[in-house]
């Protein structure tokens, strides 16, 4: 009987922990949730503030005291995650269970080999709880759309980064035959290195034609970036045009009898008259 209480005792404390760790439809997993995020976010910026040398020379002692406080605070989660899951294993393998483990793991790594703390920052990927604890996730059929325009336009894309790769390499030919080692164009990586920076109109300057073959050259170099830029703009807009307009709501204005609402709309747009709900 002893043992039927105790195991019983054991279940009900594991579902309870379940239900603050993993659930977001209590006070306590609610506040359990933005209490790990805060922790999250604290974490990192001591990682990147103990990166400035002047606060690491200052603080130094005191950020790496407060970041094992939050390694073992995560290492306590992480158990009990273990622990009060359903499918241990499962949890362990994935997504966030492998980022949750590799999360802690740097800092004992530290203790072995000087410098792995700083992959402390891989911490940041946790943030994508927030989208549960803060009921985003209804925001994911949008962004389900961009992703599906994003796999349509692929091969469009890569055909326009492939012909764009020939442009550059034709007109990093030319100016190495043109320009030459004199003015900075040393080899052909290097020219296609300046007709990169040139032709995304970054400019940095480093390396500039001096003969006016050269700057006619670069001048039709910088025009032509500002001609295809706008390319895989419009390709992936035109894709999603395309989703949202699949994804409109096919039901029909009983009053107007139009078509093409919001999914979530209750009433019509175009005459607000109730629209039928979908069976």
């Amino acid at each position: 009987m002893q043992q039927e209480k105790s195991s019983d005792t054991e279940v009900s404390i594991r579902l309870k922990l379940r239900r603050v760790i993993f659930g977001t439809d209590t006070k306590l997993g609610r506040y359990f949730d933005i209490g790990l995020i805060v922790c999250i976010i604290l974490s990192v910026a001591l990682v990147f503030l103990d990166t400035v040398a002047s606060i690491h020379e200052q603080y130094g002692q005191i950020i790496n005291v407060l970041e094992w406080g939050f390694t073992l605070i995560f290492t306590l989660e992480y158990i009990l995650r273990l622990y009060c899951s359903a499918h241990p294993i499962r949890y362990a393998r994935s997504f966030y269970g492998v980022v949750d483990l590799l999360s802690v793991l740097p800092s004992y790594l530290a203790l072995f080999f000087p410098g792995a703390n700083f992959t402390l920052v891989i911490r940041i990927l946790r943030l994508f709880r927030i989208f549960r604890v803060l009921k985003l996730l209804r925001y994911l059929s949008e962004g389900n759309i961009l992703l599906r325009a994003m796999l349509h336009s692929g091969r469009k894309v890569f055909i326009f980064f492939f012909s764009v790769s020939l442009i550059v390499m034709v007109l990093s030919a030319v100016m190495y035959v043109v320009e030459g080692p004199a003015n900075g164009f040393t080899s052909i990586p290097k020219s296609i290195y300046w007709t990169i920076v040139t032709i995304t109109t970054v400019g940095y300057g480093d390396i500039t034609p001096g003969t006016n073959l050269g700057q006619a050259i670069a001048a039709f170099t910088m025009l032509l970036g500002y001609s295809i830029i706008a390319i895989p703009t419009g390709i992936l807009t035109a894709e999603i045009s395309q989703e949202i307009s699949k994804s409109k709501d096919l039901r029909r204005c009983s009053n107007c009898l139009k078509t093409g609402h919001e999914s979530d709309a209750v009433f019509c747009d175009h005459c607000g008259s109730e629209l039928e709900k979908e069976l």
